[in-house]
């Protein structure tokens, strides 16, 4: 991670008093990054009102005191990408849209594949595929945004992730996690005590196993935590094959 930051800061290195950086307000390495740029800062926020820029007033996002979307329109799933909307809404802005435009257009993006999809409803349950989601980050951002009555599909083949974090929010969110791929018996160690674990080796088990034993209002989700390279092409492949399934 350190190294990671550290590329990141490269970008605020090298701006000039013209440029601008939008940071997030609520996080704690991005306030550090307003140090290091000569750029104009623009901040957004989902937790308090940030000086000089976006942030989510209850059900508003309001740029410097200006209403231009409600919460409820953004169609995407997740906090995080309430925050995602706010920094593209804060850039966009600074380029030149309107903000009525910049809300009608985020108004009527229906997402990205892949990543918190929508696919279908099935007996009063929701299927959801967030194959891109290979990394422990990534779960844990889409398990967050959804309330509970989670199956929620994991395992691929591991990266050397510790899979601990994802023990709590499944007590908390999910009614199993069923483990497919090369990295099923690693996950299982990490998630004891979590939610009920359920072996499927494959995907095709993993839902036909949901399907049989989720109730209506029910959410399955495929947000695997790991790379798909044991068992698909790529991680698009792996949606696409969960999508047809």
């Amino acid at each position: 991670y350190e190294i990671y930051d550290k590329a990141k800061c490269r970008r605020f290195d090298t701006q000039q008093e013209s440029d601008f950086a939008v940071l997030n307000y609520d996080d704690a390495a991005c306030r550090a990054f307003a140090s290091r740029t000569k750029a104009r800062i623009v901040w957004f926020s989902s937790k308090q009102r940030a000086p000089g820029g976006i942030w989510l007033n209850g059900d508003s996002l309001e740029f410097n005191g200006m209403a231009f979307l409600s919460r409820s329109q953004i169609r995407l799933r997740g906090m995080h990408n309430v925050e995602n909307v706010m920094a593209a809404a804060a850039i966009a802005h600074l380029a030149g849209a309107q903000l009525a435009g910049i809300g009608s257009a985020v108004a009527s993006f229906p997402g990205v594949e892949h990543r918190i999809e929508f696919v279908r409803k099935l007996d009063g349950v929701e299927y959801y595929n967030d194959s891109k989601a290979t990394n422990v980050d990534a779960s844990l951002k889409a398990i967050d945004a959804f309330p509970g009555g989670l199956w929620i599909i994991l395992g691929g083949k591991d990266k050397g992730s510790d899979y601990t974090p994802l023990a709590e929010p499944l007590k908390k969110r999910a009614k199993a996690a069923l483990l497919i791929g090369s990295a099923a018996a690693k996950i299982e160690a990490g998630l004891k005590n979590s939610a009920p674990l359920v072996g499927c080796g494959t995907l095709p088990e993993a839902i036909s196993y949901a399907h049989q034993h989720a109730a209506a209002g029910d959410v399955v989700l495929l947000a695997p935590a790991c790379a798909s390279f044991d068992q698909f092409e790529n991680f698009e492949h792996r949606g696409n094959v969960f999508k047809q399934l």
